[in-house]
This record gives C-alpha cells, structure tokens and sequence, in this order.
C-alpha cells in the first residue's frame, strides 16, 4: 500500500508492505496493526485502508484457478530474438533482436507501436524504468547503453565508456539510474537525467553477466563469470562484500524483497544463499544434478525457486532452507524460473520449446504453454499476474491470457 502524504507543501509517498498478508487474514488486524506502527494512518483513514487490504486480498484469491490460453503470437524480428520485457502494468512489452533494434508493443492488440533504431548492433539487454514505464534502456553488443522514451520512440541518452559488450542492464526502483553490465569485467552506473556516469564499479577479473539493484535502491548486486557476486554500495561505488564460495561462473544473482539476502546460482550446480549484512553464506543448496541457469525469490523472499541445466526446478524456503517442491516433467534444460506476482504459480522455460506452469507448494505441473517450435529463453507476468509473454529461439513471442 503506498501512502501520499503532504510534507513542507512537497507530496511525498511511503509504502507499507504487507508480505505476511493471506487470503484468510482478518482484515480488521492487519489494519490495526498497520495503524499502531504507522502515525500517517489516522483513524479517519482506518476505513480507506480497510478497503485497500481487502482489495489485496481478492487479488491473492484471483489467479489461482487461472488457465492460461494462447491470445497472439508475434513475428517480432527478422533475426533471433534476444530478450522480452513488460513495462508494470503489462499493457506494452519489449523485445530486443540480432536486428539490432528494440521493438515496443502493444499487449492486448499485439499492434507493434515503435522501434528504436540507433545501435550498431546486438540489442541485447533490454529494460522499462518500472513502476513508470515512460523509459526504456538497451544494452547493445556496440559497447554502448541508449536510454529512450517509451512513448516518442526518441533517443534521450547514448551511454558510451564500456569497452566490451554490454550485457545485462537495470533501473534502480527511483528511475534515477541505470546500471549496465559488461564483458568488459566492469558495470556503470549511469544519471538518468543528466546522461552521465555517475560512477564505475570495478573489481571482478572476469565478465559481469548478471546485476541487480535491491527494493531501496541503495546497493547492487553483480554476478560474474570469476565465480564470485560483488555488492556494492550505489552512492559511492565503494565495494561492501565479495560473496566467495561459488566454484564456477555465476547464472544469476537477486535480492529478496526486504534487502535481508542475496540468492545466487551457478554452474557449480549449487544456489546459495548469503546474509547481506556480514557477506557470509548461509546455506548452500545442492539439490540438482546439472549446473543451475537461474534463481527468483518470490515477491514476499519466502521462497526461491531455482533452474536447471538438469530440467527439473526446485522450489525451497528462504527461513527453513527446506525443499518445498521439485518440479519434473520438462524434457530439456530450463533456463528460466519466475513466480506470479501472487506467488502462487512459477513458470518455466525450456528447451524442451514448452514453458509450465507449476504450483509451488505441491510441485504440481498445472498446465503446459505448447506452440513454440524451438527453445524458449524467456518468460515472464505482467504485474497482475494474468498475462504472460514467451520469448523463443523459432523467433516468435506468443501472449497467453
């Protein structure tokens, strides 16, 4: 629930987050105990907020017995895709290309309504500045990072300073940076309103492939092909922690919600999980066979989900280190693992060309995405958690609602 409150003539906003919140949860409590940690929330407002934590609620209780049907599929680009985005709200997504442009759609007419031309080649990483979605980066093999507006289509920054290919790129969650990862071992993080770098983070002695800013927006989180995750620290570019135990490359690395831990995956065929405090490694998980491509925690960090080179996900909480489920069926590697912003549902991509649909806390495969007719990379939820895009090597995006 976010608040707008009234400070010196400024409006200015404070979110309360309800990650405890259950479909059964007597709403009358929850805003009790809201209101007795919180002084904006006056018993005047007791009611609005009522109504708010309700509303949630029904949101929790919607998408469960949701079935998911193929709604378009999208000849995107001439040449391979490389990545698929959706800007908060899911009602335009993303896609970038070998063609060397970023395209934005329009999900619910599938209508492509711009392309961003400009880099000499691979768009490779692509992002909207969510929650707003008025901008859009890419990352681009041409060593360089070019920030535009969603809604013109013009080019409002060109990034230029990495001497290698860039490779993975984020917003922080204020949309005032942008922080691109490279091959060239270092990330920028670049002014997104001054179009300059406000800082360079080097310290890892092989590439960056993976980063993450956490929910404050005050650290990121860099995972390298030099077996090890750096934290850094976003004002001054001054290195917090190495997170050292991994035995090979890092497939990715992120932040549960409250910024408490960070979730890796690696080749080694491990996930880890460390204290953000004291940069130690609080549990490692060996439950798969093959190295391990990806990691998500649940919106709430109860839960990590993790894929594999093996073909299975493995979902464990985050408090017990316990495996919750394990999800077999898929007949190839999965690549790819993402929660419903619910947290009741994980997809997964293969290679297998099907992504699944599972629920987490049974293990339960409760439906098959078929149609692709190559290897799927990508999968994601609109923020609703009623839509999802599906990115695949046969060069289509197909929308399923």
């Amino acid at each position: 629930i976010t608040l707008e409150y009234e400070q010196s003539a400024l409006l200015k906003t404070k979110t309360i987050d309800l990650l405890q919140l259950k479909v059964d949860s007597d709403p009358d409590a929850v805003v009790r105990d809201v209101a007795a940690q919180e002084p904006l929330i006056t018993p005047s407002r007791e009611e609005q907020v009522k109504k708010l934590v309700i509303k949630l609620q029904q949101k929790l209780k919607q998408e469960d017995e949701h079935r998911f049907y193929l709604f378009k599929v999208l000849r995107a680009h001439i040449l391979p895709l490389t990545n698929v985005a959706f800007n908060k709200s899911g009602s335009r997504f993303i896609t970038g290309s070998y063609d060397r442009t970023c395209k934005l759609w329009d999900t619910a007419s599938g209508e492509e309504l711009l392309t961003l031309e400009g880099h000499k080649n691979v768009v490779y990483a692509i992002a909207f500045n969510n929650p707003y979605g008025d901008k859009v980066a890419t990352g681009s093999f041409d060593k360089t990072c070019k920030l535009w507006n969603s809604e013109t289509g013009r080019c409002l920054h060109t990034f230029k300073g990495h001497t290698a290919e860039i490779v993975c790129l984020s917003f922080n969650p204020q949309s005032s940076l942008v922080v691109t990862g490279s091959m060239d071992t270092t990330a920028r993080i670049w002014d997104v309103e001054k179009g300059v770098e406000a800082c360079t983070l080097t310290g890892h002695s092989a590439e960056i492939i993976s980063l993450a800013f956490n929910s404050f927006g005050d650290r990121v989180i860099t995972g390298s092909f030099d077996h090890t995750v750096n934290l850094w620290d976003v004002a001054t570019g001054r290195l917090v922690h190495t997170l050292i135990g991994h035995q090979q490359e890092i497939s990715n690395a992120v932040f549960n919600y409250d910024c408490s831990l960070i979730a890796t995956g690696s080749m080694d065929k491990t996930c880890r999980l460390w204290d953000i405090n004291s940069g130690k490694c609080v549990k490692t998980f060996r439950g798969h066979q093959d190295e391990v491509l990806d990691v998500s925690f649940d919106m709430t960090g109860q839960l990590i989900v993790t894929a594999s080179a093996d073909g299975c996900g493995i979902v464990y909480s985050a408090a017990s280190h316990e495996m919750v489920s394990k999800f077999d069926g898929h007949l190839g590697e999965i690549s790819k693992a993402v929660f419903n912003p619910q947290g009741s549902r994980v997809i997964t991509a293969s290679s297998d060309k099907t992504a699944r649909l599972w629920d987490p806390h049974t293990g339960q495969c409760v439906q098959v995405l078929e149609g692709h007719t190559d290897e799927i990379f990508s999968c994601a939820f609109n923020y609703e958690g009623n839509t999802i895009i599906t990115g695949s090597k046969d060069n289509t995006c197909r929308l399923w609602r």
